[in-house]
């Protein structure tokens, strides 16, 4: 490993949140694997792509293998990977495709944080940073397993922030809002009115958060789950006569 260079590995790299986190840990001088089932090209020397599907711990075993091998550990983890856009009625919804989001969501999240752990081993500090979502406690109909499985995701950070606490390990979730990813052009002025902070989030802002919590020395941040919605969740919104919000 390069005197000084930190290592990580982010989950889901192939495009829109986990690209932009790949880029910016490349641009703040840290050494990336990045890890998608899906295909990417990067343009930085120092971001290594990794193909892998996260209901394979054989791939997840073989991707931190690599790292260790490469690079000698691992510094940070970011699960970032995930089935994201996936919403069925909870009257058509099959058990293999709810298995599915599960299984990649949050199983394959905890694989990574268990070969994270032994990655970690011989590190001065280490990061774990789970991406979940603000619809691990608010939500819409028909995301029964989106759901589900960010809010596994949210008290796995609770339990692993406890269970790593003899170790260099912090642990913590970030819970985004709605995150526009891209055609942000497109959106209207209600879409970014709606929000306190008034406008529609960007990949950027989960980034930036994920960069804070990978310094060493902001450990005393443990255990939390950071919302970054806007102030969206704060907001109490009832349809009134005159229609106020319309969507």
């Amino acid at each position: 490993m390069k005197e000084n260079k930190k290592v990580a590995v982010v989950t889901g790299a192939a495009g829109g949140i986990g690209k932009v986190i790949v880029n910016m840990f490349a641009d703040n001088g840290f050494t990336v694997i990045a890890m998608d089932v899906n295909s990417a090209d990067f343009s930085s020397s120092e971001i290594h792509f990794q193909k892998a599907d996260l209901c394979s711990y054989e791939d997840i075993c073989r991707v931190f293998e690599y790292a260790r091998k490469n690079f000698g550990g691992v510094h940070v983890l970011v699960n970032d990977g995930a089935i994201s856009k996936f919403s069925k009625s909870v009257f058509d919804i099959t058990p293999e495709e709810f298995r599915k989001v599960i299984d990649t969501n949050l199983y394959g999240s905890f694989m990574c944080c268990k070969q994270f752990i032994e990655a970690n081993k011989g590190m001065d500090y280490g990061r774990i940073i789970n991406i979940a979502s603000t619809r691990w406690n608010q939500n819409q109909a028909d995301w029964e397993a989106y759901g589900a499985s960010k809010g596994g995701l949210v008290s796995l950070t609770n339990t692993l922030c406890v269970s790593l606490s003899e170790t260099p390990i912090t642990v913590n979730a970030i819970s985004p809002g709605w995150i526009q990813c891209s055609e942000y052009d497109t959106l209207s002025e209600e879409d970014h009115r709606q929000h306190p902070s008034g406008r529609v989030g960007v990949p950027e802002d989960i980034a930036r958060m994920v960069m804070f919590l990978s310094a060493p020395e902001n450990d005393f941040i443990n255990g939390a789950n950071i919302v970054i919605d806007g102030g969206m969740t704060k907001k109490m919104i009832y349809y009134t006569s005159e229609d106020y919000w319309k969507e």
